[in-house]
């Protein structure tokens, strides 16, 4: 498992966004949303609707890394909202869990 933490501060894009995009795209959308710099060796963290899948964009100071993943199942637990999260939160996102690993016992009641 690459820790995205350990490349450089992470962006978490709080929109959806469509996974058919590439760098260029994603780049562009970092420099004018959000009037960060692509190229500052900062992560891009990006989800699609479905929150099944991720992508992840990066500058390493020669080039673009683009990574892409999948979840075969279950879905991932996307910030809805800018706050900032720690290194840990972000490897628990990328590994398929929740940011904040508190039970919500309302729904834990349901389920029994």
């Amino acid at each position: 498992m690459i820790n995205l933490a350990e490349l450089g501060r992470v962006f978490i894009v709080c929109c959806k966004t469509d996974m058919r995009r590439g760098i260029d795209s994603l780049a562009y959308i970092v420099k004018k949303s959000f009037n960060l710099d692509p190229f500052s060796g900062c992560v891009f963290l990006f989800c699609d609707s479905r929150r099944d899948r991720f992508k992840a964009l990066y500058w390493d100071g020669q080039g673009f890394w683009l990574l892409y993943r999948r979840f075969e199942n279950g879905k991932l637990a996307w910030q809805n909202n800018e706050d900032e999260v720690s290194d840990e939160q972000v490897m628990r996102l990328v590994q398929g869990f929740t940011i904040d690993p508190k039970i919500n016992t309302a729904r834990a009641r349901e389920l029994y």
